[in-house]
């Protein structure tokens, strides 16, 4: 799909299969859009780092797992991608709701077919503020057959954190991830259907 409101902006989507085979190219992507993030010295937010999640998240070609990359005239300009969470999805796992009412156990209840984790959307540093990660997101979410979405964003991003409220997610709780080194980040939910 090409974006008309930004010139040569194209998406190609990949399953974890060709995902793998796009290793230095989401590398690139990675170095070109975390620029501040790797240049403070945070285990969790090193290249090795961010590959080794990577690494896992498509070592399965049955999660259903959907890499987007966007391109600008032919060059990477930022990517994103996401899965349906399975049964038992650990994605859950120390979650804190904000509702103290809710059932953190009935919230988390995953079927493979409830809730897509949106797990990374990145923009390189050169093509920010020209609506490519607002356009990454739609191409990603766009049809997605899951009844809500999640992602997790650190609460002092304000930038990425003020775009995912205009885009319609709202903060339901809090967790850590249990990768080494992770920071506690705000679950964030946006119904699909």
């Amino acid at each position: 799909m090409t974006q008309k409101n930004l010139p040569g902006l194209e998406f190609t989507r990949y399953t974890a299969d060709q995902a793998r085979q796009l290793r230095e190219l989401v590398d690139d992507i990675y170095r070109r859009s975390y620029v501040e993030a790797i240049a403070s010295g945070n285990l969790f937010d090193t290249p090795a780092e961010f590959l080794n999640r990577f690494d896992a998240y498509t070592n399965r070609s049955d999660t259903g797992f959907e890499l987007v990359v966007a391109r600008i005239h032919g060059k990477g300009a930022g990517q994103t991608w996401g899965w349906p969470l399975p049964p038992n999805a650990r994605w859950w796992e120390g979650l804190r709701l904000n509702d103290s009412s809710s059932d953190p156990a009935a919230f988390a209840t995953e079927d493979g077919r409830r809730t897509f984790a949106l797990s990374e959307i990145m923009v390189c540093a050169e093509y920010t503020g020209q609506g490519v990660g607002h356009a990454l997101h739609d191409e990603l979410m766009g049809g997605r057959p899951e009844q809500r979405a999640t992602l997790l964003v650190e609460p002092d991003n304000t930038r990425a954190y003020e775009r995912y409220k205009s885009w319609g997610w709202h903060r339901v709780g809090t967790l850590r991830p249990s990768w080494p080194d992770a920071p506690d980040f705000d679950v964030l939910i946006r119904e699909l259907r």
